[in-house]
């Protein structure tokens, strides 16, 4: 049973008008309106004088939808962790990419500006990883699971774990490699046309 259900309901059995009730938990009657047709929902504070005035507890009259907020938390969190991702993929790419040019079209300021953007780039990837360790995902395969809403079963995640310690040294390896790649065939480029 969804929250607006319950408050209709309690208020009916009390026989109290909408108006009624918004005077005994201070606020409008637009307020209880909008409760009741789930346009937005109570704040703590009311849903604790909704619960002592209807006497029930908080959890009976919100049992159905703690489920909800929290598919909604989840859901506001996943948002966040990709759109961090995102950000996170954008700038290592500009970054790789853009320190041999900058560094050679504008001398010192060029390398300040790789610098800026090399720190910018790090605390998106800080962000990003302070999420992997807060849900415990390390692995391709654990992080692909949690982005579908997904778990892995005990013996997945056992076998996960025990690749972490590689799959960071390989990273960590196959991203510095990459970026001397692509930042030497960025100088040979350049002085190739230079």
């Amino acid at each position: 049973m969804e929250l607006n259900t319950q408050i209709k309901k309690y208020r009916a059995k009390m026989n109290l008008s909408q108006e009624e009730l918004a005077e005994k938990v201070f606020v409008t009657r637009q307020t209880i309106s909008n409760w009741e047709n789930s346009k937005n929902y109570p704040d703590i504070h009311s849903l604790l004088l909704l619960s002592s005035l209807f006497n029930i507890s908080l959890d009976q009259l919100i049992k159905g939808d703690i489920d909800i907020m929290k598919e909604e938390i989840k859901e506001s969190e996943l948002h966040k962790f990709n759109h961090n991702g995102s950000i996170f993929t954008i700038l290592l790419i500009v970054t790789i990419f853009s320190i041999v040019p900058l560094t050679i079209f504008f001398d010192i300021y060029g390398f300040i500006i790789s610098i800026i953007l090399f720190i910018i780039t790090f605390i998106y990837a800080l962000k990003v990883e302070r999420f992997k360790k807060q849900n415990n995902v390390q692995t391709y395969k654990e992080i692909v699971a949690f982005t579908e809403g997904k778990r892995l079963d005990e013996i997945e995640k056992n076998q996960e774990i025990g690749k972490r310690p590689y799959q960071q040294i390989l990273l960590m390896l196959g991203s510095a490699l990459l970026t001397l790649f692509i930042s030497l065939l960025l100088l040979w480029i350049l002085k190739a046309f230079l």
